[in-house]
């Protein structure tokens, strides 16, 4: 056997840091020892009654037993074992009462922790002044301990049998603490792990924080995809006609300023909402709806772009998520159809009494082939993604020397 391996529980960092761990248990099971003892004394002796006696142990068990059903104490025990033990454990779900499981097995945890640590602590106070005294024999100290507990008078004899065994003492105590720390981090996450009730609600909270991070990254792409479109179209139109038509130059500067600055504004807003700890959208943050729709419209035309707009129904009647993710479908088929396409843009809405129809037309450029459908890039995948989500359904593809985009999105449930 290797002695470097022999020796390495008992010098290894972990071993002590779980040693403290256990003797932290040791430490919260004196209170527990000290009502015990006084239990011990009330019930030997005559002064007290003993149905009073039987009436305040009752009262003390349940106190004792409370602290070990705690969320908290399961909380502690956990935040302990991470640091010490070196276990991996999530922290509880936020606002996650435990169960019943989880409160028994916090609880058998709880008690196995203060029942080792005590004996660990007994053992320290009792086994390692005895495997000193035993040790310091060896160089003629100590002598009179040794012969107070009875070894008798061993001047002139030899005592090297009292070294040997003062530091197996020691080593066994090193390897109990180095195997009870090992035991104690298998069997943290078996007894202090998130139970199936937990590992539901973080699922779900975690598929909330990715789901808002995906709108926040659709919004991000609709809303700056747009404007650098706007401002590529009006950019390309000003320099063509920067010597005969200035005033026009001066138009298209000035929509290019105002929807670089759109842009920024909402740039600001998804990035701030990305910075917030938990993802959810702040209720003080403006979102884009169909009320938006007519200066949508309207910055579409002035980047070159013809838009024949017919509205039906109201837009004001629509839920806040079906007129906000019904912008953001507009405004990435406008994106698209001056990216891809020519000529004027036929938008189409339709407010009916339990769905909203969206309806965009455009021509393709000579020889332009828009992508497919189920191969879409990402604005088209994030359209398909928006219309899902609401449970509606998506329609687009080229027909002949067009392209449609057609949407519906129930918002009473679908037909």
């Amino acid at each position: 056997m290797n002695p470097r391996a022999a020796v390495a529980p008992l010098v290894a960092a972990s071993t002590w840091r779980r040693g403290v761990f256990l003797l932290l248990g040791g430490v919260l099971v004196l209170p527990y020892v000290l009502l015990a003892v006084a239990f011990g004394q009330l019930f030997t002796g005559p002064a007290v009654p003993r149905l009073l006696s039987i009436g305040l142990l009752v009262v003390a068990v349940l106190i004792a037993v409370v602290p070990l059903l705690l969320d908290g104490s399961r909380a502690l025990e956990i935040a302990a074992a991470r640091a010490l033990l070196g276990v991996d454990l999530p922290d509880p779900a936020p606002g996650h009462r435990g169960d019943r499981e989880t409160r028994l097995r916090a609880a058998l945890w709880i008690a196995v922790h203060l029942t080792v640590g005590g004996l660990l602590m007994l053992a320290l106070l009792s086994a390692v002044p005895m495997a000193l005294a035993f040790i310091a024999q060896q160089f003629g100290v100590g002598t009179e301990v040794i012969t107070d507990v009875r070894f008798g008078p061993l001047d002139g004899q030899d005592t090297g049998w009292l070294t040997l065994t003062g530091v197996l003492l020691l080593a066994g105590l090193g390897y109990a603490v180095a195997g009870l720390g090992a035991l104690a981090a298998s069997m943290a996450p078996v007894l202090l792990g998130p139970a199936p009730a937990e590992r539901i609600a973080a699922l779900e909270a975690r598929a909330t924080r990715l789901a808002e991070r995906n709108r926040l990254a659709r919004e991000l792409h609709d809303s700056v995809g747009h404007a650098l479109t706007v401002a590529t179209l009006q950019a390309g139109a000003a320099r063509a006609v920067l010597d005969s038509d200035p005033e026009f130059v001066r138009r298209a500067l000035a929509a290019i300023e105002e929807t670089g600055r759109t842009a920024m504004d909402e740039l600001d807003e998804v990035l701030g909402l990305l910075r917030e700890s938990d993802g959810a959208p702040s209720a003080a943050t403006p979102q884009r709806s169909l009320a938006d729709l007519d200066r949508l419209v309207a910055d579409t035309r002035a980047a070159g772009l013809p838009v024949r707009a017919r509205r039906v129904g109201d837009p004001a009647a629509l839920p806040a998520v079906v007129s906000r993710e019904g912008y953001r479908i507009v405004q990435e088929a406008l994106t698209n159809a001056a990216r891809h396409g020519r000529g004027p843009v036929t938008l189409r809405l339709d407010v009916g009494p339990d769905e909203l129809e969206l309806e965009l037309v455009n021509e393709l450029l000579p020889g332009q082939r828009r992508p497919d459908p189920g191969r879409g890039g990402r604005g088209l995948d994030g359209v398909r993604e928006r219309v899902l989500l609401l449970g509606g359904r998506l329609s687009a593809g080229a027909e002949g020397d067009r392209w449609r985009i057609q949407v519906r999105l129930p918002y009473r449930g679908p037909r």
